[in-house]
């Protein structure tokens, strides 16, 4: 191949992947460690390892199930319908799965994470097949997801859940080498989704539909089964992510996974991952995820009121996008 042929190749595959650690991922480093500096200084007992530790745990079902969103707003997709499906997959693991069956780690782990990937694969099914944008489609299965889940609590607390999945919970049972097994978990398959987006084909094909999805058909990407494959990827992520949950307490209330969409998707787009789709890294979203339950974290040791950690994860919603959106006016106009 001349080197005229190559240097176009690269500069494609240059403008489909973004750079091994990117300038936002860089930024985002250094407001967490200026964040986890200050609440240092003003609540000295922040970074001490019964902060740290339950903040790290609290990090990991937001992370997780940002790994399939990042790819789902990659392909310029979404799923609203991620807090609802925590709920199914969360009651079942504890109702039906530790408390009525007795089940074990193995059993129990299985089926959330099949419980939450049949669901996402429904979204998939019906995103791929059916022609209807993604929020409506999750949208309205998040309503479905959420009657099903108050179906199966009957109208009550799941209470006393065995220690099946300790090993997954913030106690010491949980931990390894001082960090939370899940946040562990988490590292681990963000590593794994990192290099297959940025060194297989197939990582690279989410990256082409969500630049433009008739060039990638058009180049022989096929754009359904990839689309499918974005949602329940998120979906299996889901019932992993539930298990965590579910591990993190000895009650499972009817509200479980309320507003975790919202979290995720904050993680996502703060992360760097562009909501208009084509650019993105699951690293991104990690650093994401760790800033939204800083932020979190101390609203609540300062003693401030539990809707400033809203206000201040919008703001930098906004923020993201709005950048986002600036830079890619810049490219077009490139």
């Amino acid at each position: 191949m001349s080197t005229a042929t190559a240097s176009p190749a690269r500069a494609r595959k240059a403008r489909i992947v973004a750079p091994p650690v990117t300038g936002q991922e860089i930024v985002l480093i250094g407001v967490i460690a200026l964040l986890w500096t200050l609440l240092a200084f003003n609540t000295p007992a922040f970074l001490t390892a019964s902060s740290i530790q339950p903040l790290l745990g609290n990090v990991a079902p937001i992370a997780l199930i940002g790994i399939g969103m990042t790819i789902v707003i990659i392909t310029a997709g979404i799923d609203v319908s991620v807090g609802a499906n925590i709920a199914v997959s969360a009651v079942v693991v504890a109702k039906i799965v530790l408390v009525q069956a007795q089940q074990g780690i193995v059993v129990a782990l299985l089926a959330g994470i099949l419980v939450g990937g049949a669901l996402g694969l429904l979204n998939g099914f019906l995103i791929a097949y059916g022609r209807v944008h993604a929020i409506i489609i999750t949208f309205g299965t998040a309503n479905l997801f959420q009657w099903l889940s108050l179906r199966l609590f009957d109208s009550s607390t799941v209470n006393n859940i065995p220690e099946t999945l300790a090993a997954l919970g913030n106690g010491a049972a949980g931990r390894a080498l001082w960090v939370p097994n899940s946040f562990l978990i988490a590292l681990l398959l963000t590593a794994l989704a990192w290099l297959y987006l940025r060194h297989t084909a197939g990582g690279r094909h989410f990256y082409a539909i969500g630049g433009d999805e008739v060039a990638a058909q058009l180049a022989g990407v096929n754009v359904k089964r990839r689309i499918l494959l974005a949602y329940m990827i998120t979906g299996l992520l889901v019932g992993l992510a539930s298990c965590v949950v579910v591990a993190q307490g000895s009650n499972l209330g009817q509200t479980v996974g309320a507003g975790k969409e919202l979290a995720v998707i904050a993680a996502v787009v703060i992360g760097g991952t562009s909501i208009t789709g084509g650019r993105g890294s699951v690293l991104g979203t990690v650093l994401g995820a760790l800033l939204v339950q800083t932020v979190a974290s101390g609203v609540t040791q300062l003693g401030w009121r539990s809707e400033l950690s809203d206000l201040f994860v919008g703001l930098a919603i906004i923020v993201a996008v709005g950048t986002d959106l600036i830079r890619e006016r810049a490219r077009r106009k490139a």
